[in-house]
C-alpha cells in the first residue's frame, strides 16, 4: 500500500512539473527531491549538463513550506567575477565606481524564499567564504558596509563538475562542500534512462507538430537502435535540438538510421587529446583533428606559463620587500602582458595583504582560481594562435548549436571564459 502510494505520488510530480520518463534513476532522485522538500536542509544536485537540474530544484521548492515566497535561479559560471559579490549580497552607494545607489542582493530579495546555485562549482574562492557565513549563521555584509544583515533563505545548489576533486585542487573550498551536500541529488544523464529517451522524442515532436501545425517526426527500428546507442552528452536539450531540427528541415516524416545518422555530432571529431600512436590516417578529416589537438595543447601551455607568471607576480608583491620590488621593475617586460593592477585589487579583495616574510618561510597567498589565458610569444604566433582560437570556438558553438555551456566543456573552459572570448572575438551574433 505504501509502495503504491508513493509511486502515485511521483507520478503526480511528474505531471505538475512536466518531467517525462519512468526510468528507476530518475524516479529515484524525484523522491529523493520530495523527500527533502519540506525540510530546510541544503541540498546539491549532481548530474551533467542538459540533465533539468533546474526542475528538481523547482520542485523542491514548491513542495515546501517556503514555495509561496520567493524562488530564485542564479548562473555562478555566468556571473563576472568583479561582480558576483554585489550581485548576492548587494552594495551601498559608492562602494564601487558605477554604484550610484545602494542595491539589494539576491539574498535579500529571496528572504524567506529558494536560492538555486547553479554551476556552484565556477564561484569565486572568496565569494565561497561569504556563502559558508551565510549557511553557518544566515548573515551576510553588503558591498561596501559594515552592518551584518540577517536572511532566511534555502540554499540548493548543482554542479555538473566532480567537487570532490575541485576541493582537492584547492578550488573549492572543503567545509562549503560539506555544508552543502547534505542531502545530495543524482540526475542521471539520457544515456542511462532506457526507453524514456523515445518518450522525450514523442514529446518533442508532438510538441513542434501542435505548434506548427505540420505531421510529427517518427522513427524507424533501425533509427530507434541508433538514438537508444548515442551517448547524448548535452542530454535533454541536445535531443530537444535534434529533434526541432529533423522537424523543419526533414521533408518526410519517417525518420530512418541514415537521415538520422547526419543529424547526429560525430563523436569522433571530439577536442579530447587522444594517444598521439594512434593510426595515421591520410585522409584530410584526420590531419584536422590533430591540428586541433596540437592547438589546445598550445592553448593549455599558454594558460599555465599565465598563471606561473601572476603566482610569480603575487610572490614578489607579498614579499614586501625592496627586493621584490627590484626584481619586477626589472623584469617589468615580462609580466606586461597579465593586468596587474586587477591582480592587486584582487588581492585586496580577498584579504591579502602584505607581511614581513620570515627568514625561510614562504609567503602565503590565495589565488583567483580563474585565469585568462595569455602568452607571449612571437607577434605573428600569436596572431595565428588566436585566430585558430576563434576558429575553434566558432566550430564548437556551430557544433553544439550555439549552447555555451556545452561548448565550453567541449573547450575545456568555464563557461565564463567563453563569454568573455565571444565578445572579444565579436562572435556575439555569430
Amino acid at each position: 500500500m505504501l509502495k503504491r502510494n508513493k509511486d502515485f505520488d511521483i507520478q503526480s510530480i511528474k505531471q505538475r512539473f512536466g518531467i517525462i520518463g519512468n526510468s528507476p534513476l530518475l524516479n529515484q532522485a524525484i523522491e529523493r527531491a520530495a523527500l527533502v522538500a519540506p525540510t530546510d536542509l541544503s541540498v546539491l544536485i549532481l548530474g551533467e549538463s542538459g540533465v533539468g537540474k533546474e526542475s528538481f530544484a523547482k520542485i523542491i521548492h514548491e513542495l515546501s513550506p517556503r514555495r509561496h515566497n520567493t524562488f530564485l535561479a542564479i548562473n555562478c559560471g555566468a556571473i563576472p567575477e568583479g561582480t558576483i559579490d554585489s550581485e548576492l549580497f548587494g552594495h551601498e552607494k559608492g562602494a564601487f565606481t558605477g554604484a550610484t545607489e545602494s542595491r539589494k542582493g539576491f539574498f535579500e530579495v529571496a528572504n524567506k524564499g529558494t536560492l538555486f546555485l547553479d554551476e556552484i562549482g565556477e564561484m569565486p574562492l572568496g565569494t565561497q567564504a561569504r556563502l559558508l557565513r551565510v549557511l553557518e549563521y544566515g548573515e551576510f555584509i553588503r558591498v561596501g558596509s559594515s552592518v551584518v544583515q540577517k536572511t532566511d533563505v534555502r540554499i540548493i545548489a548543482a554542479t555538473n563538475v566532480n567537487l570532490e576533486q575541485a576541493v582537492k585542487d584547492g578550488k573549492f573550498r572543503e567545509d562549503l562542500y560539506y555544508r552543502l551536500s547534505t542531502m545530495t541529488i543524482y540526475v542521471p544523464p539520457l544515456r542511462e534512462r532506457g526507453n524514456d529517451i523515445f518518450l522525450l522524442f514523442h514529446k518533442f515532436a508532438t510538441d513542434f507538430a501542435e505548434r506548427y501545425r505540420v505531421p510529427p517526426i517518427e522513427l524507424t527500428e533501425d533509427a530507434m537502435e541508433l538514438l537508444r546507442n548515442y551517448r547524448f552528452p548535452g542530454n535533454i536539450r541536445q535531443l530537444r535540438n535534434l529533434v526541432y531540427q529533423m522537424s523543419i528541415t526533414v521533408p518526410k516524416r519517417k525518420i530512418d538510421a541514415e537521415t538520422l545518422s547526419r543529424y547526429l555530432p560525430n563523436e569522433g571529431r571530439s577536442m579530447v587529446p587522444v594517444p598521439m600512436s594512434s593510426p595515421q590516417g591520410s585522409g584530410t578529416q584526420q590531419d584536422m583533428n590533430e591540428r586541433e589537438i596540437l592547438y589546445k595543447v598550445l592553448f593549455d601551455m599558454r594558460r599555465d606559463i599565465t598563471e606561473l607568471k601572476k603566482l610569480v607576480f603575487q610572490l614578489l608583491e607579498l614579499s614586501g620587500n625592496q627586493a621584490g620590488e627590484r626584481i619586477i621593475e626589472e623584469h617589468k617586460d615580462l609580466f606586461q602582458d597579465i593586468d596587474t593592477q586587477q591582480l592587486r585589487r584582487e588581492m585586496r579583495l580577498i584579504g591579502t595583504r602584505p607581511t614581513p616574510q620570515k627568514e625561510n618561510t614562504p609567503p602565503t597567498i590565495e589565488l583567483s582560481d580563474e585565469v585568462e589565458p595569455v602568452i607571449e610569444i612571437g607577434a605573428e604566433e600569436n596572431l595565428s594562435l588566436e585566430e585558430k582560437e576563434k576558429e575553434m570556438i566558432i566550430k564548437a558553438l556551430k557544433k553544439h548549436n550555439h549552447r555555451r555551456r556545452a561548448t565550453a566543456e567541449e573547450l575545456g573552459i568555464s563557461e565564463r571564459t567563453l563569454y568573455r572570448k565571444i565578445k572579444k572575438y565579436g562572435l556575439e551574433n555569430l
